[in-house]
């Protein structure tokens, strides 16, 4: 099964992951230990909550204002 990570830098160090899919979220000093945090996360999240609903998850960007 593919699903999806979102990585950004954790105000502490190192990075936090988010799994959209299942809300699974983890932190890891690196993006890979990151990644392998999220998967194992993620992976008990299913045995528990398994997927129902299928699809891609869309990533974009948007804008707002910077107010200094």
């Amino acid at each position: 099964m593919e699903l999806s990570a979102v990585l950004t830098p954790a105000i502490e160090g190192g990075y936090v992951a988010l799994n959209p899919e299942t809300g699974t979220t983890t932190q890891g000093e690196s993006i890979e230990e990151a990644i392998a945090n999220l998967k194992e996360a993620t992976e008990l999240y299913l045995e528990e909550f398994p997927l129902t609903t299928t699809g891609r998850v869309l990533l974009t960007t948007f804008q707002v204002p910077a107010h200094a």
